[in-house]
């Protein structure tokens, strides 16, 4: 199963979430870390749904985008 995981950077590491499992997040001192712990916390989550739960986040879709613009 692919789903999409954000990571940002900030003064104490990196952190981490899904969008498509809301409240599932994690983070790391480093990039790596982060994206193993946040690939844990992804199993974890999906351990714990239904069923039907789990059908739903199947059909969720989220897209992600790099836009450009102006700034003044």
């Amino acid at each position: 199963m692919k789903l999409t995981i954000v990571i940002e950077k900030d003064s104490s590491g990196y952190f981490a979430y899904c969008p498509e499992l809301e409240g599932c997040i994690s983070q790391g001192d480093t990039l790596e870390e982060a994206i193993a712990n946040i690939k844990e916390a992804v199993e974890l989550y999906l351990e714990t749904l239904t069923p039907e739960e789990f059908e739903e986040i199947k059909r969720k879709k989220v897209f992600t985008s790099a836009i450009e613009v102006q700034v003044a």
